[in-house]
């Protein structure tokens, strides 16, 4: 009975544990977070300042998307360890029982066996074969409560980093905000009519209506641009970091279906124009929310639709990479212990970012010209 259970216990405690990489990786998220706020305190004496908080900014949301992903592994890891504990508790305790009762032995005893002298040797014999793998599960176990220690540390420092980044990326918004509304050096192909252009608003009932009459918004011919980003098609990124949610054509819950793609971000998130562009628009639009209309080329527009704050003028000429303005919704204070749920691309992208390319009077699916990491 006794030799079962011993060996019982060597089975279960001596089998591998997969290893794991989420302590390091949230570790590697929070350097990142705070690579992302000494960027914030260089960005105040940078001679582009837009260009170095859109940097910033950048930077914290890709620190804070690994910082996030990596806790989620972390607690997901420290979980597992825990459960399998807890169900292994009654082997665990006839572990240490054994380990104990073997200690206590000072030599043999001979007398004990009610078989006498040749049952105790051969006793004696089984303890000490399974000796080394008695002290194998013990020590095995004394790792795995270790990690589960040391897991929990990782939790507790990569949850403050969490709240400097939440923080930072805070500050770096509204600073890259007054930054945008203080820039005078931009380009200005035109200069857009606010009567002309409440007039096409009001007149347009849906979103090719409006494009075709971008033209009529300025008191004076709109001049030609010689751009051509034809060389680029297939390549350029998307305007915002997220996760593609319905291609084109795709029909949504209420059953329709859009020309455009639909970008699921996080909230706040950053927008930017992916090439040098016109503003042709940005203001609210029919039922598409905050709008920016961009013209890369002659002929050609970038539509982007669902934002909560629009940044520039119509008629400026943005550098590729600018900001466009920031996705609506709220902050995200992600506890330590987020929820395990869903996949880690995914999880708190609750916003959504229209994104359609018109060439002339026809709408084109944007995937033709933007690449995606998911294909």
């Amino acid at each position: 009975m006794i030799r079962s259970a011993l060996l019982a216990l060597v089975l279960v405690l001596s089998g591998p544990v997969a290893a794991q990489d989420a302590a390091q990786g949230a570790r590697d998220a929070a350097a990142r977070i705070a690579d992302a706020v000494r960027a914030l305190d260089e960005a105040d004496g940078a001679q582009d300042r837009v260009a170095a908080l859109t940097q910033t900014v950048r930077a914290f949301e890709d620190g804070l998307t690994a910082l996030r992903a990596g806790l989620r592994g972390v607690t997901i890891r420290e979980m597992e360890l825990t459960r399998a504990l807890a169900a292994r508790e009654g082997e665990t305790a006839r572990l240490l029982a054994a380990l104990m009762t073997i200690g206590r032995q000072e030599g043999p005893a001979t007398t004990l066996h009610p078989d006498g002298p040749l049952g105790t040797a051969r006793a004696g014999m089984m303890v000490a074969a399974l000796t080394p793998a008695l002290a194998a599960g013990a020590a095995e176990l004394r790792r795995e409560l270790e990690e589960v220690h040391t897991l929990r540390q990782v939790q507790e420092a990569a949850a403050q980093r969490l709240e400097d980044g939440l923080s930072g990326i805070q500050q770096a918004r509204t600073e890259l905000s007054q930054a945008v509304a203080d820039r005078t050096d931009l380009p200005r192909r035109f200069t857009a009519d606010p009567v002309r252009t409440a007039i096409l608003i009001s007149a347009a009932d849906t979103l090719d209506a409006f494009a075709g009459g971008l033209s009529q918004i300025s008191n004076s011919a709109i001049p030609a641009t010689d751009a051509d980003i034809t060389a680029r098609k297939g390549t350029l990124p998307l305007p915002a970091a997220g996760q593609v949610l319905r291609k084109a054509g795709q029909a949504d819950a209420a059953g329709v279906a859009r020309p455009g793609i639909v970008l699921a971000t996080a909230p706040l998130a950053l927008v930017t124009t992916p090439v040098p562009a016109t503003i042709r628009y940005r203001g609210p639009l029919l039922n598409y929310g905050e709008v920016v209309i961009l013209e890369p080329q002659q002929d050609m527009l970038f539509v982007l639709a669902g934002l909560g704050t629009v940044y520039g003028a119509i008629g400026e000429v943005l550098p590729e990479g600018s900001p466009v303005g920031l996705m609506g919704g709220q902050l995200a204070q992600t506890a330590p212990n987020a929820s395990q749920s869903g996949d880690r691309a995914g999880a708190g992208l609750s916003e959504t970012l229209y994104i359609e390319v018109r060439q002339g009077e026809t709408p084109v699916d944007p995937l033709t010209w933007f690449t995606t990491d998911k294909g």
